[in-house]
């Protein structure tokens, strides 16, 4: 089989649909903060209108949910280009992959923590990213291991 174009779906597959589902999460929340869509469309208990009017709704200025919307673009972006024939198995995609989703992980655990032992509130469309940037995580360790079975550590060329 040849790896390059008869490849079932890689964790750079995953890592972009994924991408591209949150990423829109994030635009609806963003639009929704500086009033162009309806009413939030959250559960019963506010806590999405909480976590996104609270303190930690910025950061330093920036409304988060145009953070996540552009990191999640940004990944989207990464993970398309890398899964291009010429860059399905090169291992500076997923090592820029890595800088983009780790400290994406740490940066929404933190807002986790304050949403829920803060706040003591729970935003059911800030789960999906938590969950998204964290199979993002899991999944870019993969494609690590994947690609260095497949041509070996960048640090060896």
């Amino acid at each position: 089989m040849n790896e390059t174009t008869d490849a079932p779906l890689t964790p750079r597959h995953w890592i972009a649909a994924t991408a591209l589902i949150s990423g829109l999460v994030a635009c609806y929340l963003h639009l929704w903060k500086v009033g162009l869509t309806g009413p939030l469309v959250c559960s019963g208990n506010g806590g999405c209108e909480i976590a996104q009017m609270s303190q930690w709704g910025q950061l330093l200025g920036v409304d988060v949910a145009l953070i996540g919307t552009l990191g999640y673009m940004l990944i989207l972006a990464t993970a398309l280009i890398g899964i291009q024939p010429r860059w399905i198995n090169d291992p500076r995609i997923t090592y820029l992959l890595m800088l983009l989703i780790f400290p994406a992980i740490l940066f929404t655990f933190w807002l986790k923590y304050n949403e829920f032992m803060v706040l003591k509130t729970f935003c059911p469309w800030c789960a999906v990213s938590a969950v998204t940037i964290t199979l993002h995580g899991v999944w870019v360790v993969l494609d690590r291991k994947r690609v260095k079975r497949l041509v070996g550590p960048l640090d060896d060329r």
